[in-house]
């Protein structure tokens, strides 16, 4: 895989290689290419409105469908800002956000129209998820605007890790912190909720991707080789036990099994593309196994999704409180839907609890069948890689790490959610990327799309002897 090794352990010049006289695209080519992606996303996302209302009511309303215009005309501005600001910017990121952001708004549209109580009701979950649709397209305009350049970021490593603690602590603090569920992960201030780890996730990238760059000679080069692997020293694994303790402490203390993870997994994948050393994957692999049968044995909300997990369908864990009737409803739901599904308007999934956030992936798979699931995935796989890319290609240690980080958190973050849902690693509490009702989750991954299209630019455009002005 030269793309987690040549970077970081060859030594080798850090402007992306060019091969003479191969085609490249010119900046407005690539902003041509995006507009046209776009056009073609809006108008799937126009035509699941359109199928959603005509299944359920058989009548077309404007109203929704005018608020989901704006959004387009949002997504176009992102494409004028790109023709300025970053000519060069990968032209798929975009599109493929612009689409997934657009079908999550159809299927909470789909399910609001199945509850009666919203009969008549302008402000429904919909309305609210395209409202925090225009907000978070809005400040991903803005990071694009005043971020000219990703290294300024690395000048503040030690202040995003401030940053990323003090988020952490904010659910805690009491008066402010709010416990959803089980969890305590939100902060509530004059009505408005907020999930200040979805923040933190980003913040918490830029600090890996700059401590990475100037202490993985330490991680990489030195330690004791044991059978065909080199294992670092006992004092270079204070990073990685940091990071597993504040795992764990959010673990514990704010009940988020999906967040704990979510970070762990983060660093130990950007450690391991830094240094290309198998051994820390081992470590990590190791503390991560430890620390889920601590937790399992010892903490009671833990053992309780483990056991909702392993069995389901046993009568008292169905009818507990907050118990498995939400992954059974979603099962059921996925069987309903087939291959190719019921059809948009056509299925029944307002019956799954928190089918519009959590287990949104459950309510595209009963009306669009694995068919559909299949191709939301994709389009996720497709982003993921172009991360990849960005990384790659990266003109600077910094910027490819940091581009991978990004990358792998969208990844990670789709196989917890859709694991869970289908039942192949407990629920967690995460939600889909750009589809699940909720405005931190869209502006966290709003802010990585627009990093990611500053990446991809620097990578094309920007010349070595440039990076560090």
């Amino acid at each position: 895989m030269p793309f987690l090794t040549s970077p970081f352990r060859s030594g080798a010049r850090e402007q992306a290689p060019v091969v003479p006289g191969a085609p490249r695209k010119t900046g407005q080519g690539l902003r041509n290419m995006e507009l046209g992606l776009l056009v073609f996303a809006f108008i799937i996302n126009f035509s699941a409105l359109l199928l959603v209302q005509l299944g359920v009511r058989g009548t077309f309303d404007f109203n929704v469908v005018t608020l989901s215009a704006i959004i387009g005309a949002l997504t176009l501005g992102v494409n004028i800002v790109l023709r300025f600001r970053a000519p060069g910017a990968d032209p798929f990121i975009l599109p493929i956000a612009a689409v997934l952001n657009g079908l999550g708004i159809a299927m909470i549209y789909r399910i609001d129209l199945s509850n009666p109580d919203l009969e008549g009701v302008f402000w429904t979950p919909s309305t609210q998820q395209i409202v925090l649709t225009m907000l978070a397209v809005g400040v991903a305009m803005v990071v694009l605007i005043l971020l000219k350049n990703h290294r300024v970021l690395q000048r503040y490593t030690y202040v995003f890790m401030a940053l990323a603690i003090v988020l952490l602590l904010l659910p805690l603090i009491p008066g402010l912190g709010r416990t959803d569920v089980a969890a305590r992960v939100w902060i509530s201030i004059a009505g408005f909720s907020f999930q200040p780890g979805e923040i933190a996730k980003i913040a918490l990238a830029i600090f890996f991707a700059g401590y990475l760059v100037t202490a993985r000679d330490s991680l990489s080069v030195v330690g004791k080789k044991f059978l065909w692997m080199r294992f670092p020293r006992i004092r270079d694994l204070g990073p990685i036990l940091v990071v597993w303790a504040v795992c764990m402490g959010v673990l514990v203390f704010q009940r988020d099994l999906g967040t704990s993870l979510l970070y762990f997994g983060l660093f130990l994948v950007m450690v391991f593309v830094s240094t290309g050393r198998l051994s820390w994957v081992l470590i990590g692999l190791g503390l991560f196994i430890g620390g889920a049968l601590i937790a399992a044995n010892t903490l009671g909300y833990v053992e309780f999704r483990v056991h909702a997990w392993l069995d389901p369908f046993d009568q008292e864990m169905y009818e507990a409180d907050g118990g498995s009737f939400q992954l059974v409803t979603g099962l059921f739901g996925l069987g309903a839907g087939g291959l190719i599904g019921k059809g948009l308007g056509s299925g029944s999934p307002g019956t799954t609890p928190l089918a519009s956030s959590d287990f949104i992936i459950a309510a595209i798979g009963e009306e669009l069948g694995m068919a559909g699931i299949f191709v939301v995935l994709l389009l996720f796989v497709i982003f993921v890689a172009r991360g990849f890319r960005i990384g790659q290609q990266g003109v600077d240690d910094f910027g490819r790490l940091l581009a991978t980080g990004l990358a792998f958190t969208i990844a990670l973050q789709v196989f917890v959610v859709a694991g869970g849902v289908m039942r192949v690693i407990p629920l967690t509490g995460l939600t889909m990327p750009f589809m699940a009702a909720g405005g931190s989750s869209l502006l966290a991954n709003w802010i990585i799309v627009a990093i990611l299209l500053r990446l991809s630019d620097t990578v094309r455009n920007v010349p070595t002897e440039a990076i560090d002005e």
